[in-house]
């Protein structure tokens, strides 16, 4: 039922808006009465058969090269229009000179034959000028639709927070999206509705394919009662694919992009409550840490919201409301004690009792966790016993996790790279601190391999001159001074290393990886002594 987000995106600009923006002196030869279809692109070309190239819901822009000469028979231009229809081109737009001064006839004929909107563009209006036109409107569109995205996804948070979160849930949903709603319990009676729901005898079939079945999916049924001509069902699911319910929509109208977005959003948000009733307390302590990693569930909010947020965190971490908290991320080096095909549940409760929170996330890298423990040695000696390293986060507070969430985050690579846990707080904040000395030593392996692979006084002699050179930010003057040469044997030897490294040394980029590598070449081995 989803558009596919690859092709259709959030933006869906129709013909009738498109015209709309035109050039008065754009006239219409045929209206093929499809003005409230999407329009993908508008697309020149002067191809005899440009259909291989071109996606569904094209605006085609021609001058006619097409039907110059033999290309005009009546025949052959009623077969091009046949395939542009069969293309599923939206419009067919005809540009006056070079090659007509008028929209041959045998065109106006073959587009009426096929209903295909026909437009006459005149010479004063190019091609390139209605190309921008639709980029902006596009542009445009997608923005608003963008911004009301966002405002709907907040609605829907805020639902997700309110005493009756699936009934808030639902009724924000019928605001945004022009359907009925009705969500179902595993058993098919109805827990929450809004808008006008049909009988839920009427249902019945669409339910019992929906809660028979498993896996992701849609399924669709339609109903001759007023808003339910299309009627799909969304099922709720456990970690382990149980079917713990379903969402049953109605519409009279096929939904935009952007309306199927909201519906994945509010799908999503409901298998969370759904899952927080029918697994205890571990689903929400999910839910409340994923809302609190990310700052949108913050920006709206006023002093009850901020404040509902700190009472759940400081319940969920045993704490008081002022208490610090730190973010850890943990990230697995070995085979962990206890494997990924084990119960999620289990993995879950053990971090949240060794790190004594219950705001604890899964992840694809290992979990991310919000605790008030300060990790001391003893418990990171308990954790990397287990075969995991740990990003460990400074101390902060409510407001403040979304970054601390961050800064952990850029450790993240230094801990995969190192298989050492680190902490923020002890981390020197620069590239070279980021970096560490592991894979400091690769970048400079493989970034100097030619120096790095010559004799050892080639080598050292070599490493000097590149290392003084960027030291001296490619002062030649300075070099010289700095090593004792001429400041012509500096130049020549800095070409020689640039052509030996096949780098651009002129290049700030360039300059600034070979510095970094510089800081850990002497940690790189020579070559054997066999190839020296």
């Amino acid at each position: 039922m989803t558009p596919d987000a690859g092709t259709e995106g959030l933006s869906a600009v129709t013909l009738e808006q498109f015209l709309k923006q035109l050039p008065p002196q754009l006239r219409i030869l045929h209206d093929g009465g499809n003005r409230t279809r999407t329009l993908r692109w508008v697309e020149p070309s002067e191809l005899e058969d440009p259909t291989p190239y071109l996606l569904d819901g094209e605006f085609l822009l021609t001058s006619g090269l097409p039907f110059v000469g033999e290309g005009g028979a009546a025949d052959k231009v009623d077969a091009y229009v046949e395939r542009l229809v069969g293309a599923s081109v939206t419009a067919l737009g005809f540009g006056l000179e070079p090659y007509f001064q008028a929209v041959p006839a045998a065109v106006v004929q073959a587009c009426i034959r096929h209903n295909l909107t026909l437009v006459e563009i005149p010479q004063t209006v190019p091609f390139a000028a209605l190309g921008l036109e639709f980029s902006q409107l596009l542009e445009s569109d997608k923005a608003r639709l963008l911004r009301e995205l966002a405002d709907t996804n907040r609605q829907l948070m805020r639902a997700v927070l309110s005493a009756r979160p699936e009934h808030e849930l639902l009724a924000a949903l019928v605001q945004r999206v022009p359907v009925w709603a009705l969500l179902v319990g595993a058993d098919g009676r109805a827990r929450a509705r809004a808008g006008t729901v049909p009988e839920l005898a009427r249902l019945q079939s669409l339910l019992g394919r929906l809660l028979a079945g498993s896996g992701p999916r849609v399924e669709t049924e339609t109903l001759d009662s007023p808003g339910s001509s299309q009627v799909f069902g969304h099922p709720l699911r456990s970690t382990r694919d149980a079917n713990l319910g379903g969402l049953v929509l109605g519409s009279s109208t096929p939904l935009t992009p952007a309306q199927n977005s909201v519906v994945s959003s509010a799908v999503g948000l409901l298998e969370l409550l759904v899952r927080q009733r029918t697994s205890g307390s571990l689903a929400p302590s999910q839910l409340a840490t994923a809302l609190l990693l990310h700052p949108d569930s913050l920006a709206t909010g006023g002093t009850r919201h901020i404040n509902a947020l700190k009472d759940l965190l400081a319940q969920s971490t045993g704490s008081s409301r002022s208490a610090s908290l730190r973010v850890v991320q943990g990230i697995t080096i070995d085979s962990p004690s206890w494997p990924g095909s084990d119960s999620p549940v289990r993995e879950l409760l053990q971090w949240r009792r060794m790190l004594d929170t219950k705001l604890v996330e899964i992840t694809d890298y290992g979990f991310t966790a919000i605790t008030r423990l300060k990790v001391d040695d003893a418990l990171l000696a308990d954790v990397e016993k287990l075969g995991w390293r740990l990003a460990i986060g400074d101390a902060t507070e409510l407001t403040g996790l979304a970054a601390a969430y961050q800064r952990v985050t850029s450790l993240r690579p230094r801990v995969k790279t190192t298989g050492k846990s680190a902490r923020v707080d002890e981390i020197s904040w620069s590239v070279e601190g980021l970096l560490g000395r592991d894979a400091g030593t690769i970048l400079a392996a493989r970034l100097l391999e030619p120096v790095l692979n010559q004799d050892p006084e080639r080598r050292t002699a070599q490493l000097a001159v590149l290392r003084a050179w960027l030291g001296e930010n490619g002062s030649w003057d300075a070099t010289a001074k700095a090593l004792g040469l001429h400041r012509n044997s500096v130049r020549r030897q800095i070409n020689t290393l640039g052509e030996l490294l096949d780098m651009d040394l002129n290049q700030a980029g360039v300059r600034a990886e070979l510095w970094f590598a510089l800081q850990y070449a002497d940690e790189v081995p020579g070559p054997p002594a066999a190839f020296a």
